[in-house]
């Protein structure tokens, strides 16, 4: 269904003829998704509406903008432009983004539940290799992901991995020096770091402590979780009514029987240990999956 061209600011470029569906998002007040079709090049496109509402939500769009221009990689996913719209007194940031038609990993792995299917170990690799080589890029720069999930990895026909809504980047490494500071980076976490993705120590942020970005590396083994057994490791405990904060205290529990290799089972405990200074960095991640790819040949015969 094509409507009529929607004419915006030269930033924005090639685009836009017509919008194909909207939903939408959680992040910086009020945000919408719209699939749009490029005027010249005939491209699809996901053109994200953000409401900012005052100096501060502009200013939160426009870090998402930076990080986004920050990255140029196979595995984050790039910004094919972006403009401010000033109406009636109020601002919209309009973030255009590169449509990748396949959706979310989490789309992915609802419809292997639907179907009563499962990810091979194989693929998971792949995609986990993928994740984590996107995250290097941002760890090696010294920032962090801050809100990694199943929803926020989009996945290509090729099942490459692109790291997509980067809203909630910021600075790797925050030195916590008091309780002021404390309950700042916490109330922060709580409305930016998606409940049962966040890692421990974003629940209950001691008053002298350093974040870093190893608070990505929990999220990381949530999403390994959910593509062995189609569902976050917490997900269920946030939709009881339970204390996420509470189950995250707790050692990971990997439902048995489970088909999938040892090594991989080892990996994912390796990976969600509560202490952050006791969980690994992603190269060291990167240099397991290696080894497992390597030495697993039949690891897409696995079955759960």
């Amino acid at each position: 269904m094509k409507g009529k061209t929607v004419r915006i600011s030269e930033t924005l470029l090639p685009i836009l003829h017509g919008r194909r569906s909207s939903r939408s998002l959680p992040h910086i007040g009020f945000s919408y998704v719209d699939l749009v079709e490029g005027v010249q090049d005939g491209r699809f496109y996901a053109l994200k509406r953000i409401l900012c509402h005052d100096r501060e939500g502009r200013q939160e769009a426009q870090t998402e903008v930076e990080m986004h221009r920050l990255f140029s990689h196979p595995n984050i996913l790039g910004l094919a432009g972006h403009t401010f719209i000033e109406r009636g007194g109020k601002s919209e940031a309009w973030i255009l983004l590169p449509y990748v038609q396949k959706g979310s990993l989490w789309s992915v792995l609802e419809k292997l539940r639907d179907k009563g299917s499962f990810m091979p170990e194989r693929r998971i690799l792949k995609v986990l290799q993928g994740i984590c080589s996107g995250l290097k890029a941002m760890h090696d720069r010294g920032y962090a992901h801050r809100d990694l999930k199943p929803t926020n990895v989009l996945l290509e026909e090729d099942d490459r991995p692109l790291l997509m809504d980067l809203g909630s980047m910021n600075r790797s490494r925050m030195e916590v020096k008091g309780t002021r500071e404390a309950m700042t980076v916490q109330d922060w976490a709580a409305q930016r770091c998606t409940i049962s993705y966040r890692a421990p120590e974003l629940f209950n942020v001691e008053s002298h402590c350093v974040i870093d970005d190893r608070t990505d590396i929990w999220s990381l083994g949530c999403v390994l979780y959910s593509m062995m057994f189609l569902e976050g490791p917490y997900d269920m405990v946030f939709q009881k009514g339970d204390s996420v904060a509470l189950a995250v205290q707790n050692p990971v529990t990997i439902p048995q029987p489970c088909s999938y290799s040892e090594s991989l089972q080892n990996l994912l405990s390796s990976i969600m240990v509560s202490n952050p200074q006791e969980r690994p960095d992603v190269n060291w991640i990167l240099d397991q999956i290696q080894d497992m790819t390597c030495s697993s040949p039949n690891t897409q015969t696995n079955m759960v």
